[in-house]
Parts: structure tokens; C-alpha cells; sequence
């Protein structure tokens, strides 16, 4: 008995889920190259393995001849019918042909295709046992490391790659740590094997955790529209319910916060941010933002654009460190977002209503008979006041105009945009 092929069958079905058949089939093809090789002059040369045994024959075909002239390829009839009683001259015979060194020869020989056979077969089962398992959670052991920080991670019938890009800066592990991940893909190496690569980077993965926290997302009530991640920092996404009765970000969050808690420790303390969807990018940005007032908000379809004025004091949390808040707004709501202080945008006003005023259109002295979008009584007060020109509108200030009793700040600003307006 070959009790170390024996072992290697049981390892790879036992450790890498490979079938015996599959494992004996690729070492067959495999020696039987080594065996032509290394047996001289035969013909049609074939290898067989015994599953049980592990005993390894190579076989000859020889034509059964009255006179042996070429031995390599031909057998006499005495001898033939020592192995099959009725054959006769002419016919085709398998000898047993095996060399006795060939278990050392074969096996130096045969190593490389044995390797690369073995590599296929495993990747036919990581693809069979994985690939109907993308974007599922998956836990394993730190096994070791490669090539610098990625990890490799021991699932149990298979070793996983986690690159250092998938799984956040903060995060440090340890050999023998156990990882939960996401499944990201299954993709083929150089080799000729396949690799199981893993994620906890993506934003499917806080998906996922969501999915296994929260039964109304997993029974489909509560449906996650859009989400969005800066690994290690902050996740924002939008969620929407299919039914009235049930409050969809309630629903994340769960009692005292212990849902979305849960999916917090799991991502060491990163922040998200559980928003009602909407349809209309004005209001799921207004959502996104709440409870921070925007104050003036601009769209261009055309470029994709959103722009925004919000409180100098709110400014800070809108755009976030490094951008990073307002570049995940932009990326939820699907346009270019650019954010401006309201002191910045009031200061831009003025500059622009100072340099039409300035300007040597004789319009601006042209008494006025109305304002777009101001009603008669603020009108009337305005002409009341001496601002009976755009001119006089251009060169006040709001704070000037709000001193008027019936005009507030906020009227104030409308009035002299749209005057600004209808000039520029």
C-alpha cells in the first residue's frame, strides 16, 4: 500500500473539500507524461491508481505477435495468454510495464503538472463552494501575512486574502485574530488556482451587518436605497419602508440604539449616518444635512451641481475633516456639492451689487415701477424711503433696509437679490 498517497488523497478531501477521483484523475494524466518518458519504445502508455491502495501501475499496450521484433510494443502469444487465456495473434493486450524506480523518477518528474492539476481542481471547488456566496459575511482566523499588511485569513476548507486596502487603516490584527468580512469575489491568480478575497472596507459590508441586525430589512419592509463609506471614518445611507406604519430609520436604529450599535462595535466606533430616502436630490440633501438650516441652495442639471449657503457655525460639520462629510453627501445624493459660508456668500453679494452700481448704465437712475416678487406694501415703503431707483437698492445694505418697520432682514436679502438680478 502507498501509505503516503494514501494520506494526500484523505488531506485534500478532508482539509480542501477535493473529491479522491478528482485528485487520482489529475496524478494519472500526470504520470502517465512522466511514464512516456521514462519507458523507452512503448506505445499507448497509461497510468492507473488504485483509491483504496494507493498502488500505482503503468500499463503498455502490446500487439500479440507469433515473433517478437520490437518488445517494447509487441508480446509473443505464450506470453499474452499467460495474462488472458483466449487472446489470440493480432489483438491488443495491456502489460504492466511499471519500472522499479519509477515512484522516485515519476514523482520528480510529474511534481510541476501534479501542482498545477492540483491548483485547478482546488479552484473548481473554491469556485463550486464560493462563488454563490459574493457579498455574504464570513468569519475566520488571521492565519498569516503577505506581501506586507494583507492578511490571510483561514476560513476552514479554504485560505482567504484580505489586501490591506480592504479593511480600514485603523484596524490592526494579530495572527490568530479571529475577522468577520464580507465575501467580496473569487478571482483567478497566476498560478492557475483561485483566491477568495474578503472586505471590510466596502460598503457592503455595513450592508450586510445592517441585513443581520434589522429583520425588516432582511423581509424586505425596509429597503436600503443608497449608502455610501469612508472605511474606518463615516458610512451614510438612505433608507426607505414599504410600509407606512413602519418608521424606516427607527427601524435601523432599533430600541435604545442597540441595532445600529451593534453594527457600530463590529466597525470599531465609525460613524453612520441613517437618513429617510427621497427621490428628489434637493430634499434627500436636506435630509442628509438635518438639522442644519441651508439657506440658499442653487441646482445645475447640466453640471451636476448642487450649491449651498449655510450658517458660518454649521459650515465646519457640513464639509467635515478633510472634506470628507460633504464629499459623501455629494456621493448620496448623486451631484457635485459646493458649500459656502454665509458671510462669504453676503460679502460675494455686495461686491457684485457694489460694482452694478458703479456701472455707467442709465437704467440704474430709472425710477422704479415694481420688484418682481415683492408685494405693493413693501414696495411702497421702499419708495417711501427715498429707494425709488435700483441704483439707491444697489448702494443699502439688508441691515439698512430691515431698519425699515414692516421689512425684515430676510425680505431684505430677497429684495436686493432680485434687484441684483434683473440688472446683471
Amino acid at each position: 500500500m502507498n501509505k503516503d498517497l494514501i494520506a494526500i488523497f484523505e488531506y485534500l478531501e478532508r482539509e480542501k473539500g477535493i473529491q479522491r477521483d478528482i485528485v487520482i484523475k489529475a496524478i494519472e494524466e500526470s504520470l502517465c507524461a512522466a511514464a512516456r518518458k521514462s519507458i523507452t519504445g512503448a506505445s499507448n502508455v497509461t497510468v492507473t491508481i488504485n483509491p483504496k491502495t494507493g498502488n500505482i501501475d503503468v500499463l503498455s499496450e502490446k500487439e500479440i505477435v507469433d515473433q517478437v521484433e520490437v518488445a517494447a510494443q509487441e508480446i509473443s502469444l505464450e506470453e499474452a495468454r499467460k495474462i488472458d487465456p483466449e487472446c489470440q495473434i493480432g489483438q491488443f493486450i495491456d502489460i504492466v510495464v511499471t519500472p522499479k524506480d519509477f515512484g522516485r523518477i515519476a514523482a520528480q518528474k510529474a511534481r510541476q503538472i501534479i501542482s498545477r492539476k492540483l491548483k485547478s481542481a482546488e479552484r473548481d471547488v473554491i469556485y463550486e463552494e464560493y462563488r454563490h456566496r459574493i457579498n455574504d459575511l464570513v468569519s475566520g482566523t488571521v492565519k498569516r501575512f503577505i506581501k506586507g499588511a494583507n492578511l490571510v485569513v483561514d476560513l476552514g476548507k479554504v485560505e482567504a486574502v484580505m489586501p490591506m486596502r480592504e479593511y480600514p487603516k485603523i484596524e490592526k490584527y494579530h495572527i490568530g485574530d479571529k475577522v468577520l468580512a464580507l465575501l467580496k469575489e473569487v478571482v483567478d491568480t497566476e498560478n492557475g488556482g483561485a483566491e477568495v478575497i474578503l472586505s471590510r472596507s466596502s460598503p457592503e459590508f455595513v450592508k450586510q451587518l445592517l441585513i443581520q441586525e434589522v429583520p425588516e430589512i432582511s423581509d424586505g419592509i425596509v429597503q436600503i436605497e443608497r449608502i455610501v463609506r469612508e472605511p474606518g471614518y463615516r458610512t451614510k445611507l438612505t433608507v426607505r419602508s414599504q410600509d407606512s406604519r413602519v418608521d424606516p430609520v427607527g427601524a435601523c436604529v432599533g430600541m435604545r440604539g442597540m441595532r445600529v450599535k451593534n453594527v457600530v462595535r463590529e466597525i470599531h466606533n465609525e460613524k453612520i449616518d441613517i437618513i429617510p430616502f427621497s427621490d428628489e436630490p434637493i430634499e434627500l440633501l436636506q435630509n442628509t444635512l438635518s438639522p442644519m438650516e441651508i439657506r440658499k441652495i442653487n441646482i445645475s442639471e447640466d453640471e451636476k451641481l448642487v450649491s449651498i449657503v449655510v450658517e458660518d457655525d454649521d459650515y465646519a460639520t457640513v464639509i467635515g475633516k478633510r472634506g470628507m462629510n460633504a464629499r459623501l453627501t455629494s456621493q448620496l445624493i448623486g451631484y457635485e456639492l459646493d458649500v459656502q459660508k454665509m458671510t462669504e456668500y453676503k460679502m460675494t453679494l455686495a461686491l457684485q451689487r457694489n460694482e452694478l452700481a458703479n456701472s455707467n448704465d442709465p437704467a440704474l437712475d430709472q425710477e422704479l415701477t415694481h420688484i418682481e416678487g415683492v408685494n405693493s406694501l413693501i414696495f411702497e415703503l421702499l419708495i417711501e424711503r427715498g429707494y425709488n431707483t435700483p441704483k439707491k437698492l444697489l448702494t443699502a445694505n439688508p441691515e439698512k433696509l430691515a431698519s425699515i418697520p414692516g421689512i425684515s432682514l430676510e425680505t431684505a436679502d430677497k429684495i436686493l437679490d432680485q434687484i441684483r438680478k434683473q440688472r446683471m
